[in-house]
């Protein structure tokens, strides 16, 4: 057993991230383990790249209120819910208009594949549209 040492809190890459982003490492698995688990916080209107991840990845909200995206889906995700992306499935998340947003980010890989920035087109026709079921 060990008690991992709280690492600083890490500013989102501009290349990676529109707007204010932070993140602190929760869990990074080494030798054999590969889970990755990040406390992710985004303010009003950021968000991540379009990105993948070769194993998937899910997102738990913590709170405030978010979206995640693909190409052809929009959920509104709310503190309780948790999403997952499939292995190779292309998306973005982050924080709606009016709202912060604290998720966890729990994947297994370290190659992610990461595309262009969500253009405020993208992002502002996400927040207008929800294909959730509730």
């Amino acid at each position: 057993m060990e008690l991992l040492t709280e690492q600083p809190t890490t500013k989102g890459p501009s290349e990676l991230f529109t707007g204010d982003v932070y993140f602190d490492v929760l869990a990074r698995g080494d030798g054999e383990s590969r889970i990755r688990v990040n406390t992710v916080r985004f303010s009003p209107c950021s968000r991540t790249a379009w990105h993948s991840h070769s194993m998937g990845q899910t997102l738990h909200v913590t709170e405030g209120i978010g979206i995640v995206a693909t190409r052809k889906q929009v959920i509104i995700m709310r503190p309780g819910d948790t999403v997952h992306t499939p292995p190779g499935q292309e998306h973005w998340h982050g924080a709606s208009p009016d709202h912060f947003m604290t998720h966890l980010a729990m994947w297994e890989d370290d190659d992610a594949s990461w595309g262009d920035h969500v253009t405020d087109e993208e992002y502002d026709a996400a927040t207008r549209r929800d294909t959730t079921t509730r």
